[in-house]
């Protein structure tokens, strides 16, 4: 049986992971990394979620998020949910992917879409050390998968603003 996380407080900050089904390498083209940030900043503007740092690896994110308005695990759902069917939209509608059979053969299932892997990996955040903690894990990511040399380099990251080399394309909330 696998283990499941549940998001207990709703108004807690959490360490969020979200994989891609069969760890697939979608969020190596822009136009899916743009699709995901683009609904993270509905959910900022419309639902009072709050994001602290962020990586968007080729296969993965880790988020560190809060909110302050609807059910923090309401986001989540709606997120993946909205996420998984917008991004499977834009690679049967890109005439420019390579892949588009590939993809489409391991993310649709049955006519449904199987985009994220089931649940996701969720941790509160119960003290500032554990937060500086999880934002460096977060930061060297694409340093430990070879991606960069140094956390600063990788664009799809809060690290560059946390440097203050870049603004990040979606708003960070104040530590």
């Amino acid at each position: 049986m696998a283990f499941s996380y549940a998001i207990k407080d709703q108004s807690a900050t959490y360490f969020l992971t979200f994989t891609v089904h069969q760890w697939v390498d979608v969020f190596t083209r822009k136009i899916y990394t743009d699709q995901l940030l683009n609904s993270i900043k509905h959910c900022q503007k419309q639902k009072g979620l709050l994001v602290y740092a962020y990586v968007i690896m080729t296969n993965h994110c880790h988020f560190i998020m809060q909110s302050t308005k609807v059910p923090l695990s309401d986001i989540i759902r709606d997120f993946k949910k909205y996420t998984a069917k917008s991004i499977v939209k834009a690679i049967e509608e890109n005439p420019q992917e390579s892949r588009k059979n590939w993809l489409l053969w391991l993310l649709k299932k049955e006519e449904g879409i199987w985009f994220w892997k089931e649940g996701y990996h969720g941790e509160e955040i119960t003290s500032a050390k554990f937060m500086a903690t999880k934002i460096n894990y977060i930061h060297l990511n694409p340093v430990k998968a070879g991606i960069v040399e140094k956390e600063e380099e990788y664009l799809n990251s809060s690290c560059g603003e946390f440097y203050g080399i870049r603004n990040s394309p979606i708003e960070l909330a104040p530590l």
